[in-house]
Formats: structure tokens, sequence, C-alpha cells
């Protein structure tokens, strides 16, 4: 009885919340260890093999698309090459078929003060011969009525494909918003188609996406169409990297899924100096899309060696069709999966309710995270785009202006997975951050005298920042597992309460976690009590000593 009301004193004393964030971290991990322990598919993942043949063909395959990504993402810088216009005075050949460009525009074009043949304006036509028009020469003036020439022009691009000049130049502005649309609505569109008919039908819409109309740009007739193509594929782009990023964390398990995420990063890199590269010296803007778009049909040819995710398909309860693609997976990677383990796979008892948007509601600690990486998502997209447009006000030319990030880009996450080795994500994530906040720092205080100083700080400001959008898509696919997680059964809750316990006193990966006496003794004073409250039980937990099982109090 004295032992008794010597626990009940001290517990008084040292009584937490039960919503303390101590005990609350220590019941997170605790049920992730629960349901590590009870996720089957894991097990036959780990006899599939960690990075076999099968894994190695899908993230191959997953990699191409990503450099040729880039293409479609970041031509608008190639395409709209600003081009010298002329208008087109081609009706004074009727009198003069012989005259020579030259000879042509100086007859029928005003010239500006500085000397120069101003480029929308004109004379206005006359019914005389070439001797009188050289004689007496034009005087009045009108905006160009039979469209532009570009005499000057060295490569075709979209202002001299469709006269975007004299009042018809585009905003890159309002094209960007177009562009960056495609990116909103695609996320919203495939983000649900992904979780409705699954990640390999969307990772086949989106590369059917990118060769229609990614291919198809090519073949615009109008400069509105060519707008509408751009959404279109900035739409496919989105669905394609979030199927093909589902896929590769379902697949793989590990260190090998943060490693594939690096790659395909790095690959949109590569691209975009590849891009740099190539549209730089094609002559004609089409080409660029055509040569983005020629290496996808041997891609969609080979695309039989992807399978679509097994723990997409257990969320479903097709038990066949997942136990289907891992077999076949096993088979690639000449494995064997144990026969007790496949069969462990079950559909579950309950049929699992729908997942919704609306579940964050219900949960706060989930509602909560999703919350806060909404906010670092939208800092770094502010932040990664106002240090390009900050890039271009430099007066650097296009050519470093795209191949200046996608170095960056590159070396920023091959650097990465040395810190993510080392550091884990959510250090990792928070130095690339502060080092990043720190140089757009400086950025506001820093003259455009300052030429040199600045350029180092957009330069060190981009680096920072590119290793913080890879690392934190690696965190946030990581923290926020499928629905096969997040709406698993529970048991009762007496039930749990003991099994918590006993693992706190016996799971030997807790052992990394410091737990002192005192927080010991408050989880295993505060569970019973949770229990008493809810009414599924009313008796208490003794600690034990000397070797003695617990036991109720009398």
């Amino acid at each position: 009885m004295e032992q008794h009301d010597s626990r009940s004193t001290h517990r008084h004393e040292i009584s937490i919340p039960s919503h303390s964030w101590s005990l609350d971290m220590l019941l997170r991990k605790l049920k992730a260890i629960e349901l590590k322990r009870d996720d089957k598919l894991a097990s036959v993942l780990d006899a599939v093999g960690e990075f076999g043949t099968f894994q190695w063909r899908l993230v191959a395959l997953t990699l191409i698309p990503y450099g040729l990504l880039s293409f479609f993402m970041f031509s608008d810088s190639f395409v709209l090459t600003a081009q010298k216009p002329y208008c087109n005075t081609s009706w004074i050949l009727k009198v003069g078929p012989n005259l020579s460009v030259a000879e042509q525009m100086n007859l029928t074009l005003p010239r500006a003060p500085d000397g120069s043949f101003q480029t929308c304006l004109m004379y206005i036509p006359v019914l005389w011969d070439l001797d009188s028009i050289i004689h007496f020469g034009l005087n009045y003036t009108e905006t160009c009525r039979y469209g532009w020439i570009y005499p000057y022009a060295e490569k075709r691009s979209l202002i001299n494909e469709f006269d975007l000049v004299c009042g018809n130049e585009p905003n890159k502005e309002n094209m960007l918003t177009v562009f960056l649309a495609g990116f909103l609505t695609g996320s919203l569109f495939f983000g649900f188609l992904c979780d409705k008919i699954g990640r390999y039908p969307v990772f086949l819409m989106s590369l059917a996406g990118f060769l229609f109309f990614g291919f198809g740009t090519a073949f615009v007739k109008s400069f509105n169409q060519y707008l509408f193509f751009r959404f279109t594929t900035a739409q496919a782009s989105q669905g394609y990297g979030i199927s093909s990023s589902s896929l590769v964390m379902e697949w793989l398990v590990g260190e090998h899924r943060a490693h594939a995420i690096i790659l395909q990063h790095c690959f949109l890199g590569l691209g975009i100096i590849l891009l740099s590269e190539v549209a730089t010296k094609t002559f004609h803007w089409r080409l660029v899309f055509l040569l983005a778009g020629a290496p996808l049909f041997p891609i969609i040819s080979n695309i039989w060696v992807v399978r679509e995710s097994p723990r997409w398909l257990m969320v479903k309860g097709k038990v066949d069709e997942a136990k289907k693609v891992l077999c076949y997976a096993a088979e690639v990677n000449k494995k064997t999966i144990p026969l007790n383990l496949l069969n462990e796979l079950q559909p579950p008892a309950k049929k699992v309710k729908k997942v919704s948007i609306l579940d964050f509601h219900t949960n706060q600690y989930h509602f909560k995270v999703v919350l806060t990486m909404a906010c670092v998502w939208f800092s770094i997209s502010y932040s990664f785009f106002t240090l390009n447009l900050k890039l271009k006000d430099c007066g650097i030319e296009t050519y470093l202006i795209q191949i200046i990030p996608g170095i960056l880009g590159v070396s920023a996450r091959l650097y990465c997975i040395v810190l993510l080795e080392n550091l884990g994500r959510k250090c990792t994530l928070f130095l690339n951050l502060i080092l990043a906040t720190i140089s757009c720092f400086f950025l506001l205080f820093l003259t455009q005298e300052l030429k040199s100083m600045v350029i180092l700080m957009l330069v060190l400001g981009h680096f920072n920042m590119a290793a913080s959008i890879t690392v934190f898509f690696i965190y946030t696919c990581e923290l926020l597992p499928t629905a096969l997680s997040i709406h698993r059964e529970s048991i009762d809750s007496k039930r749990k309460s003991q099994d918590v316990t006993a693992m706190m006193l016996s799971e030997e990966s807790m052992s990394d976690i410091w737990v002192d006496d005192v927080a010991k003794n408050t989880i295993l004073n505060t569970l019973p009590l949770k229990s008493e409250a809810s009414g599924f039980s009313n008796t208490d937990l003794k600690e034990p000593s000397n070797g003695e099982e617990p036991s109720p109090d009398p």
C-alpha cells in the first residue's frame, strides 16, 4: 500500500500531459516500429532484391525523360530570340524586279534620326514608275501593311515565325504564368489520378502527353496554339514527375530511393546544359522540339519493363495483381520469394476507406505537417524563381543564364548525397535553407555597382536552393507514405497500450533514443490512465522490480 502511495505521489509530481511533445514523439516512434513490423510488403520487397535488374531498368527508364523534360520546360528563352524587323515592301518589286534588298529598303523605308531604318513604319505605296520613285522619293508613311521581313536574322525563331513585333510582342511574364498554371493544374489533376487509377497509367499518360504536345509543339500554326501546347506540356511534366517518383519510391527500398530521386534531378540539370548547347546551334526553333520528342519513341516502345506499384495495388485490395508484379520483379532479379512471405499478403479484413484531402482535417498532426510543408514549398519556389529573374537582370546572355543553373543544379544534388548519408534529411534541409537565406539576405543590400558580388551571391543562393528542392522532395515523399500506412486497421485500445508498453521495454530499435527513468515512468503511468479515461481498462501497471512481471494494483 505504501508502495502504491509512493507511486501515486510520484505520478502527480512528474505528471506530463498526454499531448506533450516528448511523449507524442515516443509514441509515434513506437507506432512506426509496430507498423514496420506488420508491413508484410516490405519483407517481400526485401526478398525481391534491393536493387536488382528490375529496379535498375525502372530507374534508367525514368531518367531519360527527365533529361528531355528540360527541353520542354526551359526552351522559351531560346525560341524567342530577338530579331530586327522591317516592313515588307515587296510592292516595289512590281516596278523594279531587279532591286536588291538594300535598294528596296532604301527606297521604301523611312529613316530614324540616327540614320537607321525604322522598324514599324513604311512609305505609302504609289502608282509610279521606278525612275519617278528614285527621282522624287516617297514622303508619306504608315504602319506596316504587308507584314515584316527579317533580312539580318541568323535563325528562325517564334518572333519571325509569327511576326511578334511592332505591338505584337509576347509578354514573357504572361508566358511564364501560362506555363506555371499548367504546373499547378497538372499537379492537382495527375495527383488525383495517381491515387485513383494507379501510378503506371499516369506514367503512360504523361509520356503520351510529352509525345503529343511536346513533340507536337514543332507543328503549331499560331502563337496561341504554341501557348496552349506549352500549357498542356507543363501538365504532362507534372504528371510524369509525380508518377515516376511514386513508382521509384514504392519499388525501391532504403537509400536507393533517395539516390534515384537525386539522379532524376541531376538528369534534369544535365538536360538544361544539353538544351543550352543544342538550342544555340539550331537554326530553327521547331527543330528544338523535334530533337526533344524523338527519343520518346524508343522509350515508349520499352515501357513494358515497368510494372504498377505493388503498394498501390495492396491499398486498392488487388492482392493477386500485387503478387504477380512482385513475382515478375523477383524473376527478373533472379530471386525467389518464399511462399510463406507471399501468402502473408492478404487483403484487409475491412475495406479501406477512401482517402480524401479532408482526412487531414481529422488528423491534426498530419495537418500541421502538411501545412508546414506547403509553406516551405511556397518559400522555396518563390525564392528559386526570384533568383532566376535576378540573374536575368544582371545582363548575362541567355546561354549563360540557362547553363549556370544547370551546372549548379547537378553539382548541388551530387553534394547532397554526402550530406544525406552523414546528416540525414532534416539537418541537410536545414543547412541548405539557412545558407540560401543568407545569400538572399545579402542580395537585399548589395548595389548594382558590386556586380561581381551580386553574381556570387546569386550563384551560392541558386546552389543551395537547388539542393534544398531535392532534399525536401525526398523528405516529403518519405514523410508522407501511401494510404496503406495512413489508414491501417487499428486494434482495440487496451491491447495497443499493452503492446506499446512492452515494445518500449524490449524494442532494440529504441536504443538510439535517449529516455531517462522519469520519461519511462511517465509513459508507464500515463498509458493506463489514458485507457481508464477511455473506459477500456481500469487497471494500473507497476514498474517491474527485481525481475518481477508487472501486476495489477490491489
